[in-house]
C-alpha cells in the first residue's frame, strides 16, 4: 500500500508502514532524493521567517537544513547529534520521544554550537512534525544554548500536528489505520 502525495510541486508515492497494531504511517524519506530535498528546501525559504542560524535533529533533516543553509548563502548549520561525538565539548544534552523510534533517544550539541547561536535567533527545521517531541527536544537545546527560537518549521505536518499554530510546514500528511485507510 503507497499515500501519493504532492509536496514542493512534486508527487511520490509513500509506503504505509504499521506503528503499532493501531497505527499505520506514510512513511516520507528524503535521503537520496536530491530533486525533493531541493524543491522542498526552495518552498520552505519563501516562508521562513527571519533566521540567523538553521538546526536540525539528526538525522532525516540534515539533507534538508543543508539545502535550505545553501540556497539561503549560509555558510553553517547545526544538527542536534543523536550521540555525543569524540571531537564534541561540553555537551547539552536531552532526552526525546519519537512515533518513528521505538526507544527514548537522546539529542547532543556542544560548546562550540551553543556558543555560535548564543543570541541569534535561531530557525529549527525537521521534514515531519507529528508528536513534536523532536521540536521540542531541540527548542530545549537552543534555549538552554542562549538561542532564541523564532520558527519552527517541516515539509510535512503529520496527523494532528497540521493544526498546531506555532509551525509552519508545506503541506499535511494523515495518519492511516493498519488496514491503510486514514484515520479521521
Amino acid at each position: 500500500m503507497d499515500y501519493e502525495i504532492k509536496v514542493a510541486g512534486l508527487t511520490r508515492k509513500l509506503p504505509i508502514c504499521p506503528v503499532n497494531e493501531d497505527l499505520s504511517i506514510a512513511a516520507f524519506v528524503i535521503f537520496g532524493d536530491v530533486e525533493l530535498t531541493v524543491a522542498c528546501a526552495r518552498d520552505l525559504l519563501k516562508i521562513a521567517p527571519e533566521h540567523d542560524v538553521l538546526i536540525t535533529a539528526e538525522s532525516k533533516g540534515i539533507p534538508l537544513v543543508y539545502e535550505m543553509a545553501r540556497q539561503h548563502g549560509e555558510n553553517r548549520y547545526l544538527i542536534a547529534r543523536k550521540a555525543p561525538k569524540l571531537y564534541m565539548r561540553n555537551v547539552f544534552s536531552t532526552e526525546v520521544t519519537s512515533i518513528t523510534t521505538v526507544n527514548r533517544q537522546m539529542l547532543f550539541i556542544d560548546q562550540n554550537d551553543a556558543d555560535y547561536m548564543r543570541g541569534k535567533r535561531v530557525l529549527i527545521v525537521d521534514d515531519v512534525i507529528s508528536t513534536g517531541e523532536s521540536l521540542k527536544a531541540v527548542e530545549k537545546l537552543v534555549g538552554e544554548a542562549g538561542g532564541q527560537v523564532i520558527g519552527k518549521m517541516a515539509i510535512l505536518a503529520e496527523g494532528p500536528a497540521k493544526d498546531r499554530t506555532d509551525i509552519l510546514f508545506l503541506e499535511n500528511l494523515p495518519l492511516f489505520n493498519p488496514d491503510g485507510t486514514e484515520k479521521a
